[in-house]
């Protein structure tokens, strides 16, 4: 699996440890190990200028999703052509605002490395096609979040 981390925030983040949780949370969705994914960390500014472009809403966010295939959880294949050879393809890219995500972890009361592990399984569930406007769909896709971050974090001891 290729994941590929950029901080050009500014702030110090834990690099590895969100790519290893992104793994993490990649593999316990089946998805194939193959696939890429892109993690881009940024500043307000930059992200206030995604967040109107692409939400044409004010300000800036914690998370955005840029999903590039329809891949979806449980196909191993990542999708599949005529002759039903893999194709792994390119998962898309999560965009994460560190200085947002830390006023929020404030006001959640934890830390700011558990808000930008919350945000980045977020991501990739919306990579993946999850969503929660309906509240069938936040009930699967927050449980799913819920679950991934409990066995990540039990899996590093925390």
């Amino acid at each position: 699996m290729s994941i590929e981390v950029l901080n050009e925030s500014g702030a110090a983040v834990d690099e590895k440890g969100i790519a290893a949780l992104a793994r993490h949370v990649l593999d316990g969705l089946r998805v194939h190990p193959l696939a890429e994914l892109s993690i881009l960390f940024v500043d307000e500014a930059a992200m206030t200028e995604l967040h109107e472009k692409w939400m044409d809403e004010p300000g800036p966010t914690d998370v955005l999703s840029f999903p590039m295939d329809e891949l979806r959880p449980g196909h191993m294949s990542g999708g599949a052509d005529e002759d039903g050879e893999a194709d792994p393809s390119l998962l898309g890219d999560v965009v994460l605002c560190p200085s947002v995500a830390e006023k929020q972890a404030k006001d959640a009361g934890h830390s700011t490395e558990d808000e930008l592990e919350l945000l980045c399984t977020h991501g990739i569930l919306h990579l993946l096609g999850y969503d929660h406007a309906e509240p069938e769909e936040h009930k699967e896709m927050f449980g799913l979040q819920a679950g991934l971050l409990a066995s990540w974090r039990e899996e590093r001891g925390r």
